[in-house]
């Protein structure tokens, strides 16, 4: 494994921590919660298991193969387990995986592209058929075929529309002039207005599902949280949310997708412009 594998695990786990604090979150877990410090040890426990999906596809020289994805695939699952573990069983970051873990083998793979069109190489790896996937479903890809729900692959598949929709949201409201936790819960609530989050609909079906986005489409008709009217609605979702046991875990993994590739464009441009800097 090389340093620029850590980096890019180090990055996806920083990513992951940022959504992690961003508070607050409706119906999720955040910096309000009693036990905060076992939500940072989640995002951390993923660590090495996202340095060792980076160095396989670094090894794998710019080509995705079968080959590739079934380690990535060997690898996704054990750090899943092993972070169950370190969190005696519990869901934190359960899912985070596969989205980060795609994207960081992305940029490893093609370590020259530029972060915003990563998604799309991810689509390549996710496309890729995993051999040694265990054949009992999951409780969101059950859901996924019940509803003819896109689901977490078939996002991946697609290439993230919703991390690009989220990367275009967070854009958006910074350039308006919001503050950075509005904007960032602003990308959040553009991803749950319209995901089909499988967790969702395993939990409570196309009812709670559609109580979450349509929740989250009235607090940006409502002006964003940045305003008075918004912020407003953002409670009222939250305490709705929580109220009835909903955690639309789904959108908030695909935020911390987006705010990934949004550190690492920060970090490029900051690479491009130190020669400019250091000859003036």
């Amino acid at each position: 494994m090389s340093r620029a594998d850590e980096v890019l695990a180090e990055v996806a786990v920083d990513a992951l921590l940022a959504e992690a604090e961003l508070t607050p979150k409706p119906g999720l877990p955040d910096a309000r919660e009693a036990d905060f410090g076992a939500l940072r040890w989640s995002a951390r426990s993923l660590t090495p298991g996202l340095t060792a999906m980076a160095a396989a596809a670094r090894r794998a020289g710019g080509e995705p193969g079968r080959g590739l994805r079934r380690e990535l695939g060997a690898i996704g699952r054990c750090t899943e387990r092993t972070m169950a573990r370190a969190n005696a069983g519990s869901a934190l970051h359960h899912g985070a995986v596969w989205p980060l873990g795609l994207l960081v083998s992305a940029a490893a793979l093609a370590p020259t592209l530029a972060p915003d069109r990563l998604p799309t190489e991810a689509r390549r790896l996710a496309a890729l058929p995993d051999g040694a996937a265990p054949r009992i479903p999951s409780p969101g890809s059950a859901a996924a075929s019940r509803y003819g729900a896109a689901g977490a692959r078939g996002e991946a598949r697609a290439g993230f529309p919703h991390v690009r929709r989220a990367l275009t949201a967070l854009r958006t409201a910074r350039a308006a002039g919001a503050r950075e936790p509005e904007a960032r819960l602003d990308a959040l609530l553009t991803v749950m207005s319209t995901l089909q989050d499988t967790g969702l609909l395993h939990a409570a079906g196309p009812h709670g599902l559609r109580e979450a986005q349509n929740g989250a489409r009235e607090v940006l008709e409502a002006g964003g949280v940045g305003s008075a009217r918004g912020g407003a609605a953002l409670h009222a979702l939250d305490v709705r949310l929580r109220a009835d046991g909903l955690r639309p875990r789904g959108s908030a993994h695909l935020l911390a997708g987006a705010l990934f590739l949004d550190i690492l464009r920060d970090r490029s441009v900051a690479r491009a412009a130190r020669p400019t800097a250091l000859a003036a």
